[in-house]
């Protein structure tokens, strides 16, 4: 099931108190990602953030984006953007910050 155009849209707006957001379709997903950093996405509805040491604090429920992949954790409360751009900022702090 991919994700819809209207999910998208809410999720980013609920994201919109946080600069340098973009976001890249990918196969009926999406790709979120935070000052070039990608931080997570958005799979079957659902807004998944890359697991680091950093966001481990918030107990955030893991889930798989689909088979064969990494397992993340789900940001299930999105009616509290303060408390998502909270997450994802830790969530970067602790993603490797990739040299070209």
């Amino acid at each position: 099931m991919a994700t819809s155009k209207e999910f998208k849209d809410y999720v980013l707006n609920q994201l919109s108190g946080l600069e340098h957001i973009t976001c890249r379709p990918m196969m009926g997903e999406y790709l979120l990602y935070y000052n070039g950093l990608l931080f997570g996405g958005i799979y079957d509805e659902r807004l998944l953030l890359k697991k680091t040491t950093t966001n481990q604090v918030f107990q955030l429920e893991e889930q798989i984006p689909y088979d064969g992949a990494k397992s993340m954790v789900c940001f299930q409360d999105l009616e509290h953007p303060e408390l998502l751009r909270e997450i994802i900022l830790e969530t970067c702090k602790g993603l490797p910050i990739k040299r070209k």
